[in-house]
């Protein structure tokens, strides 16, 4: 595509729906840099999509920092971040490392296993579940929902599903205030409607699910077969976070996303791009771009898997992020250090779509061991 197009190529997300994608590393850095003219409001373009098209629920207009710009941006950006202050690192491995074991104690025993079915989805949503202060009931239902919406597969009555799932913990906390990030929007000053936090918490499930879902699986894909991460010349492995540092720079669990919406017409480098047209940010492209070897990036700037500009993911998710996914692959590993693959590596399965690197499935085998005992 670089090839034959340069820094922009025309793609369609689906049949008959135009876009952009960026494949240039320091032509996505200037869009990304520039929310006056590539916005993320997608309502003019919402208007005009096909009915019923499967992408649109994980594109449409939000009333949260995803899909708004400007001063509405920068107060639920602000909401969600002072919520988001509020977790503890070291109370948060301990609850990730609880699950975990939890997990592990429920397939260990049986010699083989999917992982993502098992061990990383499960983790992931039960860990979002404890950061936002959902019941485990409650979050089970929100699985289901998220789920279906995240593979285009949800029928027409998802989103109300979903939203009043949301409703329904946000109900929860107003009667129980806790200690979680739900507690903390509701009683944020910014004074959320109950419409504005249920797009909040909508925001922040997916944003806390799928990329680390992927970051998770694609890390442990990364070590399964690549003999480097096997062991090194001292007859130890690399450490998960050199593999993770590897995955969000080569295979970042959004390979396409960071969403843009010009409202004019704009040219960049010598391309027209039309008003209210999707431009993709395409992460894994930009990251392979043959001009980043020539052109020093700065080491916190050196990927854009976690985005930038007012939209770059913000500095307490990624913390977060970072560390569920650093112990999962830990915990995991510890507990069974001779996992193999049970299925050719050459022919992985890919999730269908347009925007996520996201594996279908991860299965394994391994010596069956006793379970962990819990504290």
């Amino acid at each position: 595509m670089r090839r034959r197009f340069g820094t922009l190529v025309p793609i369609d997300l689906a049949p008959g729906v135009p876009a952009t994608l960026v494949v240039d590393d320091r032509t996505a850095r200037r869009i990304l840099d520039d929310p006056s003219r590539f916005p993320s409001d997608p309502r003019v373009w919402q208007q005009k999509a096909p009915a019923g098209l499967p992408i649109v629920p994980m594109m449409q207009w939000r009333p949260n920092p995803l899909r708004t710009h400007g001063p509405d941006h920068d107060r639920y950006r602000a909401v969600t971040v002072d919520a988001l202050a509020g977790v503890d690192p070291n109370s948060l491995r301990t609850t990730v490392s609880r699950i975990a074991m939890d997990l592990i104690n429920e397939f260990c025993s049986d010699g083989a296993a999917d992982l993502l079915d098992r061990y990383v989805v499960p983790l992931v949503f039960r860990t979002m579940d404890n950061i936002l202060g959902c019941p485990p009931e409650l979050g089970d239902l929100l699985r289901l929902a998220l789920t279906e919406m995240t593979a285009g597969a949800a029928d027409d009555g998802s989103e109300p599903r979903i939203q009043q799932l949301l409703a329904e913990l946000i109900a929860c906390r107003r009667a129980e205030p806790g200690d979680d990030v739900t507690s903390r929007l509701i009683r944020h000053p910014a004074n959320l409607s109950d419409e504005e936090l249920v797009h909040q918490l909508l925001g922040l499930y997916w944003t806390g699910i799928e990329p680390p879902r992927n970051l998770i699986a694609n890390t442990l894909l990364l070590i399964l077969t690549d003999p480097r991460f096997t062991s090194n010349h001292t007859g130890f492995a690399p450490p998960a976070g050199a593999a993770l540092d590897e995955v969000l720079a080569s295979d970042p669990p959004l390979a396409n996303h960071t969403i843009s919406y010009p409202p004019c017409p704009v040219v960049v480098d010598d391309v027209l791009l039309p008003a209210d047209q999707p431009v993709l940010i395409g992460a894994a492209a930009c990251h392979s771009d043959p001009a980043r070897s020539s052109t020093p990036v700065p080491h916190e700037d050196r990927n854009l898997a976690w985005g930038r500009g007012p939209h770059a993911c913000p500095a307490q998710a990624r913390t977060i992020s970072r560390l569920l996914a650093e112990e999962a692959v830990d915990q995991l590993l510890d507990a069974l250090p001779d996992l193999t693959t049970a299925f050719d590596p050459d022919r992985t399965i890919w999730r269908p779509g347009p925007f996520h690197r996201a594996l279908i499935a991860l299965p394994v085998r391994f010596p069956p061991a006793p379970g962990m005992p819990l504290g």
